[in-house]
């Protein structure tokens, strides 16, 4: 799988509209047959900061980089940006999430 994650520094007039510019891609990436995950964050210590993460099949990359709306972001995003994004992108094994053995959570019985 493609793992991506991308650190976007927003201009202060746009962070609270930032959700709404990034939306239309966002629900068109998350329709894809290839995506596995695609969640925004945000920085508890830097507020202009958003994080995105994707994960997506290895075999759909390819087809995610041709969306249509790619053109249209290239040209609208960059309004609302401090800098130009950083990425972190490699290629895993898999398709899914693991459980983080350094932190196991007992089972808890509900009742």
């Amino acid at each position: 799988m493609q793992v991506v994650v991308i650190r976007f520094t927003v201009r202060e007039e746009w962070v609270g509209r930032w959700p709404d510019l990034v939306g239309e891609f966002t629900r068109a990436t998350r329709a894809e047959d290839s995506n596995l995950w695609f969640w925004w964050a945000r920085s508890v210590d830097e507020p202009g900061v958003f994080f995105l993460l994707e994960g997506h099949r290895e075999d759909g990359v390819e087809q995610h980089l041709k969306s249509p709306l790619i053109p249209k972001i290239q040209r609208e995003w960059p309004a609302a940006l401090v800098e130009t994004p950083q990425v972190l992108m490699t290629t895993m094994p898999g398709d899914g999430w693991q459980e983080l053995a350094l932190l196991p959570v007992p089972a808890r019985v509900v009742r």
